[in-house]
């Protein structure tokens, strides 16, 4: 099995040889490359073709919001984990919607991080129910309104068993998770997944996660 291809984006140098370090030991992981700002990425992704981007937040030039949003929009796109200090943060969350597959605190113990890299390349979110209850409440305000409106406008298209399917994604459960709540294969969650996706031009099951949550569908879920 080939090796998962990682590029490192850091400003700090330490922190980038930390990570290398931490990963190296890892025989199914490959670093491919590093840099120190976000205007670098493009060039060596091109260059180096990573499955997955560990990417700072916070850089002093071309920061991780908007390298992520860059990479994201891209057909060939590699999957990005952002690498940030705080649980709820206001740039994370738009990391998520631009289509961040996860985040990860960089005092996260190193077995996790290599977890987290493991897991987004094989497709699967790095984001617990819980952490996006605390995203979701980190930027309630004045906006929430307008995005719970626009986000139900969004859902309205999807069929009774694409919601179900989503508010279970929302819920953080694993695909064969929802086969059994739902009583259905875990192809055809898939075929659900893959049709969600589609139909609301998202690029990822955390994007779907968060706007369920957007769109008050957890709550309607939620018992007495």
């Amino acid at each position: 099995m080939a090796a998962i291809r990682v590029l490192l984006v850091d400003d700090d140098p330490l922190v980038r040889a930390g990570l290398s370090f931490m990963m190296g030991g890892a025989d199914d992981i490959e670093i491919v490359g590093e840099a120190g700002d976000g205007g670098e990425v493009e060039e060596l992704v091109d260059r180096t073709r990573p499955d997955v981007v560990l990417m700072d937040i916070r850089m002093p030039t071309v920061d991780g919001l908007t390298a992520t949003e860059s990479l994201r929009g891209r057909e060939d796109a590699p999957q990005v984990v952002v690498l940030t200090t705080f649980h709820a943060d206001e740039q994370v969350l738009r990391a998520l919607r631009a289509g961040a597959a996860g985040f990860v605190l960089k005092d996260t113990p190193p077995a996790e991080i290599v977890a987290a890299v493991r897991r987004v390349a094989a497709g699967d979110p790095v984001l617990s129910p819980t952490v996006t209850r605390q995203l979701m409440a980190h930027a309630a305000g004045t906006a929430a309104d307008t995005r719970r409106t626009r986000a139900r406008t969004r859902v309205g298209g999807l069929n009774d068993r694409e919601r179900e399917v989503a508010v279970a994604v929302g819920r953080g459960l694993a695909n064969a998770e929802i086969a059994g709540e739902l009583y259905m294969s875990v192809a055809t969650v898939k075929t659900h997944v893959s049709r969600i996706l589609a139909k609301l031009d998202l690029n990822n099951r955390v994007q779907i996660a968060l706007l369920a949550h957007d769109a008050g569908l957890l709550e309607e879920t939620d018992g007495p």
